[in-house]
Protein backbone atom coordinates (compact mmCIF):
# COMPACT_ATOMS: atom_id res chain seq x y z
CA UNK A 1 0.00 0.00 0.00
CA UNK A 2 1.23 3.32 -0.93
CA UNK A 3 1.21 6.77 1.34
CA UNK A 4 -1.31 8.09 -0.81
CA UNK A 5 -3.60 5.30 -0.16
CA UNK A 6 -2.73 5.02 3.00
CA UNK A 7 -3.66 8.41 3.79
CA UNK A 8 -6.96 7.84 1.88
CA UNK A 9 -7.85 4.94 3.95
CA UNK A 10 -7.25 7.08 7.31
CA UNK A 11 -9.46 9.94 5.87
CA UNK A 12 -12.04 7.63 4.96
CA UNK A 13 -12.24 5.99 8.54
CA UNK A 14 -12.00 10.12 9.81
CA UNK A 15 -14.82 11.49 7.59
CA UNK A 16 -17.48 10.44 9.74
CA UNK A 17 -16.55 12.89 12.12
CA UNK A 18 -19.23 12.48 14.59
CA UNK A 19 -18.26 8.72 15.55
CA UNK A 20 -14.92 10.46 15.21
CA UNK A 21 -15.92 12.91 18.10
CA UNK A 22 -17.05 9.56 20.42
CA UNK A 23 -14.22 7.73 19.58
CA UNK A 24 -11.64 10.54 21.00
CA UNK A 25 -13.90 11.09 23.98
CA UNK A 26 -13.42 7.48 24.40
CA UNK A 27 -9.34 7.66 24.08
CA UNK A 28 -9.90 10.88 26.51
CA UNK A 29 -11.27 8.49 29.56
CA UNK A 30 -8.48 6.14 29.11
CA UNK A 31 -5.80 8.62 29.64
CA UNK A 32 -4.62 8.22 26.15
CA UNK A 33 -5.79 10.86 23.75
CA UNK A 34 -2.37 13.15 23.07
CA UNK A 35 -0.67 9.66 21.84
CA UNK A 36 -3.47 8.36 19.67
CA UNK A 37 -5.97 11.23 19.31
CA UNK A 38 -2.82 13.46 17.80
CA UNK A 39 -1.68 10.82 15.59
CA UNK A 40 -5.34 10.27 13.77
CA UNK A 41 -6.24 13.92 14.08
CA UNK A 42 -2.73 15.01 12.51
CA UNK A 43 -3.22 12.73 9.39
CA UNK A 44 -6.97 13.74 9.27
CA UNK A 45 -6.18 17.67 9.29
CA UNK A 46 -3.34 16.24 6.31
CA UNK A 47 -6.58 16.09 4.17
CA UNK A 48 -7.21 18.44 1.52
CA UNK A 49 -10.73 19.98 2.14
CA UNK A 50 -12.55 19.19 -1.24
CA UNK A 51 -13.49 22.15 -3.45
CA UNK A 52 -17.09 23.00 -3.03
CA UNK A 53 -17.33 21.76 0.34
CA UNK A 54 -20.56 24.04 2.11
CA UNK A 55 -21.54 23.35 5.62
CA UNK A 56 -24.83 24.47 6.37
CA UNK A 57 -26.39 25.39 9.33
CA UNK A 58 -30.08 26.46 10.76
CA UNK A 59 -30.95 28.34 13.74
CA UNK A 60 -33.74 28.98 16.71
CA UNK A 61 -35.54 25.71 16.09
CA UNK A 62 -38.40 27.36 13.78
CA UNK A 63 -41.03 24.65 12.69
CA UNK A 64 -40.48 25.12 9.03
CA UNK A 65 -37.20 23.55 9.43
CA UNK A 66 -38.55 20.12 9.69
CA UNK A 67 -42.01 20.32 7.93
CA UNK A 68 -40.30 21.99 4.66
CA UNK A 69 -36.41 22.05 4.79
CA UNK A 70 -35.50 18.64 6.43
CA UNK A 71 -37.71 16.50 3.44
CA UNK A 72 -35.79 18.81 0.93
CA UNK A 73 -32.32 18.46 2.35
CA UNK A 74 -33.19 14.48 2.14
CA UNK A 75 -34.49 14.31 -1.36
CA UNK A 76 -30.37 15.47 -2.49
CA UNK A 77 -28.79 13.32 0.51
CA UNK A 78 -27.51 17.01 1.92
CA UNK A 79 -26.30 16.98 6.01
CA UNK A 80 -27.13 20.01 7.72
CA UNK A 81 -26.79 21.32 11.82
CA UNK A 82 -30.02 22.44 13.16
CA UNK A 83 -29.24 24.64 16.48
CA UNK A 84 -31.84 24.54 18.79
CA UNK A 85 -32.68 27.40 21.47
CA UNK A 86 -35.35 27.06 24.33
CA UNK A 87 -36.39 30.70 23.72
CA UNK A 88 -39.79 30.50 21.23
CA UNK A 89 -40.70 26.90 21.99
CA UNK A 90 -44.09 28.09 23.83
CA UNK A 91 -45.06 29.24 20.58
CA UNK A 92 -45.96 25.37 19.45
CA UNK A 93 -47.16 26.48 16.03
CA UNK A 94 -44.09 28.37 14.58
CA UNK A 95 -41.33 26.60 16.56
CA UNK A 96 -39.86 23.28 17.20
CA UNK A 97 -39.82 21.09 20.49
CA UNK A 98 -37.38 19.06 21.89
CA UNK A 99 -39.09 16.20 21.08
CA UNK A 100 -38.65 17.45 16.82
CA UNK A 101 -34.81 17.72 17.88
CA UNK A 102 -35.28 14.06 18.88
CA UNK A 103 -36.60 13.32 15.20
CA UNK A 104 -34.64 15.31 13.24
CA UNK A 105 -31.30 13.20 15.18
CA UNK A 106 -33.02 9.83 14.31
CA UNK A 107 -33.16 11.05 10.21
CA UNK A 108 -29.22 11.63 10.95
CA UNK A 109 -29.14 15.51 11.06
CA UNK A 110 -26.70 17.03 13.46
CA UNK A 111 -28.35 18.86 16.45
CA UNK A 112 -26.64 21.86 17.81
CA UNK A 113 -26.81 23.81 21.22
CA UNK A 114 -28.19 27.05 20.99
CA UNK A 115 -28.52 28.45 24.59
CA UNK A 116 -31.53 28.06 26.49
CA UNK A 117 -33.00 32.16 26.07
CA UNK A 118 -30.59 33.33 23.20
CA UNK A 119 -29.33 35.91 25.08
CA UNK A 120 -26.00 37.43 24.09
CA UNK A 121 -22.71 36.55 25.72
CA UNK A 122 -20.16 39.05 24.97
CA UNK A 123 -19.93 40.58 28.20
CA UNK A 124 -18.33 38.65 30.93
CA UNK A 125 -22.02 38.71 32.99
CA UNK A 126 -23.81 37.00 30.91
CA UNK A 127 -20.37 34.96 30.21
CA UNK A 128 -20.79 33.64 33.31
CA UNK A 129 -24.24 32.33 32.87
CA UNK A 130 -23.45 30.67 29.98
CA UNK A 131 -22.51 27.07 31.06
CA UNK A 132 -25.53 26.83 33.19
CA UNK A 133 -27.64 27.30 30.14
CA UNK A 134 -25.61 25.05 27.93
CA UNK A 135 -26.23 22.43 30.41
CA UNK A 136 -30.50 23.02 30.59
CA UNK A 137 -30.17 22.68 26.60
CA UNK A 138 -28.40 18.78 27.23
CA UNK A 139 -30.64 18.20 29.85
CA UNK A 140 -33.33 18.88 27.88
CA UNK A 141 -32.02 17.06 24.52
CA UNK A 142 -30.76 14.40 26.97
CA UNK A 143 -34.52 13.40 27.76
CA UNK A 144 -35.86 13.19 24.35
CA UNK A 145 -32.83 10.78 23.76
CA UNK A 146 -30.36 13.30 21.61
CA UNK A 147 -26.85 12.61 22.65
CA UNK A 148 -25.23 16.03 24.32
CA UNK A 149 -23.65 18.54 21.59
CA UNK A 150 -20.03 19.45 20.09
CA UNK A 151 -21.66 21.86 18.09
CA UNK A 152 -22.56 25.77 19.20
CA UNK A 153 -24.05 28.37 17.45
CA UNK A 154 -23.33 32.05 19.17
CA UNK A 155 -26.89 33.72 19.62
CA UNK A 156 -26.81 37.21 18.02
CA UNK A 157 -23.88 36.35 16.92
CA UNK A 158 -22.26 38.00 20.43
CA UNK A 159 -19.27 36.55 21.43
CA UNK A 160 -16.28 37.43 24.24
CA UNK A 161 -13.48 35.70 25.15
CA UNK A 162 -15.09 34.72 28.55
CA UNK A 163 -17.90 33.22 26.60
CA UNK A 164 -15.30 31.03 24.65
CA UNK A 165 -13.42 29.76 27.66
CA UNK A 166 -16.90 28.79 28.95
CA UNK A 167 -17.62 27.03 25.44
CA UNK A 168 -14.21 24.99 26.16
CA UNK A 169 -15.16 23.89 29.98
CA UNK A 170 -18.42 22.49 28.73
CA UNK A 171 -16.65 20.65 25.57
CA UNK A 172 -18.06 22.18 22.65
CA UNK A 173 -15.61 21.80 19.87
CA UNK A 174 -17.06 23.99 17.16
CA UNK A 175 -19.01 27.01 17.29
CA UNK A 176 -20.28 29.06 14.63
CA UNK A 177 -20.38 32.80 14.53
CA UNK A 178 -21.63 34.92 11.96
CA UNK A 179 -20.25 37.39 9.51
CA UNK A 180 -19.31 39.76 12.13
CA UNK A 181 -16.90 42.21 12.87
CA UNK A 182 -16.18 41.78 8.66
CA UNK A 183 -19.42 42.07 7.42
CA UNK A 184 -21.94 44.44 9.24
CA UNK A 185 -25.24 42.80 10.57
CA UNK A 186 -28.06 43.10 7.57
CA UNK A 187 -25.50 43.84 5.05
CA UNK A 188 -26.07 41.26 2.11
CA UNK A 189 -22.51 41.27 1.04
CA UNK A 190 -20.25 37.67 1.15
CA UNK A 191 -18.90 37.33 4.78
CA UNK A 192 -15.62 35.42 5.30
CA UNK A 193 -14.95 31.98 4.18
CA UNK A 194 -13.58 29.29 6.77
CA UNK A 195 -9.84 28.96 6.82
CA UNK A 196 -9.16 25.86 9.18
CA UNK A 197 -5.72 27.26 9.42
CA UNK A 198 -6.84 30.64 10.59
CA UNK A 199 -9.88 31.03 12.07
CA UNK A 200 -10.41 28.87 15.51
CA UNK A 201 -12.91 26.20 15.67
CA UNK A 202 -14.65 28.22 18.50
CA UNK A 203 -15.15 30.84 16.09
CA UNK A 204 -16.22 29.30 12.79
CA UNK A 205 -16.73 32.23 10.50
CA UNK A 206 -20.45 32.69 8.68
CA UNK A 207 -19.83 33.30 4.90
CA UNK A 208 -23.89 34.08 4.29
CA UNK A 209 -26.49 35.14 7.17
CA UNK A 210 -29.41 34.76 4.62
CA UNK A 211 -31.49 37.56 4.63
CA UNK A 212 -34.94 38.11 2.70
CA UNK A 213 -33.08 40.30 -0.31
CA UNK A 214 -31.23 37.29 -1.35
CA UNK A 215 -31.34 36.20 -4.88
CA UNK A 216 -30.00 33.36 -6.50
CA UNK A 217 -27.62 35.46 -8.08
CA UNK A 218 -26.13 36.54 -5.20
CA UNK A 219 -26.52 33.05 -3.79
CA UNK A 220 -24.02 31.66 -6.92
CA UNK A 221 -22.08 34.34 -5.52
CA UNK A 222 -21.65 32.89 -1.59
CA UNK A 223 -21.24 29.69 -2.59
CA UNK A 224 -18.68 30.52 -5.14
CA UNK A 225 -15.32 30.62 -2.68
CA UNK A 226 -15.71 26.99 -1.39
CA UNK A 227 -12.32 26.07 -3.28
CA UNK A 228 -8.57 26.20 -2.54
CA UNK A 229 -9.20 24.41 0.85
CA UNK A 230 -11.78 27.34 2.21
CA UNK A 231 -15.24 26.47 3.46
CA UNK A 232 -18.87 28.51 2.88
CA UNK A 233 -20.33 28.25 6.54
CA UNK A 234 -24.45 29.10 5.36
CA UNK A 235 -26.59 30.40 8.02
CA UNK A 236 -30.16 30.03 7.88
CA UNK A 237 -33.40 30.66 10.30
CA UNK A 238 -37.07 29.51 9.19
CA UNK A 239 -38.42 29.12 5.54
CA UNK A 240 -40.26 30.86 5.63
CA UNK A 241 -40.15 32.56 9.35
CA UNK A 242 -42.67 34.39 10.14
CA UNK A 243 -42.04 35.37 13.58
CA UNK A 244 -38.77 36.56 12.77
CA UNK A 245 -39.16 38.26 9.11
CA UNK A 246 -36.26 40.18 8.71
CA UNK A 247 -34.09 36.80 8.41
CA UNK A 248 -37.00 35.08 6.71
CA UNK A 249 -36.20 33.12 3.59
CA UNK A 250 -39.17 32.42 0.86
CA UNK A 251 -39.14 28.61 0.20
CA UNK A 252 -39.48 28.75 -3.32
CA UNK A 253 -36.06 30.85 -3.30
CA UNK A 254 -34.36 28.25 -0.40
CA UNK A 255 -35.34 24.98 -3.18
CA UNK A 256 -33.50 26.75 -5.60
CA UNK A 257 -30.31 27.53 -3.44
CA UNK A 258 -30.65 23.50 -2.65
CA UNK A 259 -31.10 23.20 -6.29
CA UNK A 260 -27.93 24.91 -7.64
CA UNK A 261 -26.25 23.19 -4.75
CA UNK A 262 -26.95 19.37 -5.58
CA UNK A 263 -26.78 20.23 -10.13
CA UNK A 264 -23.44 21.67 -9.41
CA UNK A 265 -21.67 19.04 -7.24
CA UNK A 266 -21.46 20.65 -3.64
CA UNK A 267 -20.82 18.76 -1.04
CA UNK A 268 -23.20 20.23 1.57
CA UNK A 269 -22.26 18.96 5.06
CA UNK A 270 -22.99 19.67 9.41
CA UNK A 271 -20.93 21.35 11.33
CA UNK A 272 -19.81 18.73 13.24
CA UNK A 273 -17.87 16.60 9.57
CA UNK A 274 -15.78 19.65 10.10
CA UNK A 275 -13.74 18.07 12.71
CA UNK A 276 -11.14 15.94 11.02
CA UNK A 277 -10.12 19.07 9.09
CA UNK A 278 -8.79 21.15 12.19
CA UNK A 279 -5.68 20.54 13.88
CA UNK A 280 -8.01 20.11 17.15
CA UNK A 281 -4.73 19.82 19.75
CA UNK A 282 -3.24 22.89 17.62
CA UNK A 283 -6.06 25.09 16.74
CA UNK A 284 -5.25 28.75 15.20
CA UNK A 285 -4.08 31.84 17.19
CA UNK A 286 -7.32 33.22 16.23
CA UNK A 287 -7.00 37.57 16.86
CA UNK A 288 -10.20 37.41 17.59
CA UNK A 289 -10.24 35.09 20.61
CA UNK A 290 -8.99 38.00 22.66
CA UNK A 291 -11.99 40.62 21.58
CA UNK A 292 -15.16 41.37 22.28
CA UNK A 293 -17.97 41.28 19.12
CA UNK A 294 -21.04 43.23 20.10
CA UNK A 295 -23.86 43.03 17.06
CA UNK A 296 -26.92 45.45 16.59
CA UNK A 297 -29.28 43.31 15.70
CA UNK A 298 -32.77 42.49 16.36
CA UNK A 299 -33.71 39.68 18.69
Amino acid sequence: MDADTAIWNIGTVCYDSLVMSTFRRSVRELGASFLLGGFLFGVCHAQRIPDKTVVLTLDDAVRSQIDFVAPLLESYGFKATFFFTHCWMDDQAHFMSWQDAAELNRRGFEIGNHTWTHSPFDEPANAAKLGDELQKVDDALAKAGVPKPISFAWPGDNFGPEAVEQLRKHGIELARRGMQPEVPYGEIEVGPLLDVKKNHPLLVPTTGDAYPGWTLDHFKKEVAGARDGKVVVLQFHGVPDTVHPWVNTPPEMFRQYMAYLHDNGYRVIAMRDLLPYFDLAHPPDDPLLSQRVTTARKK
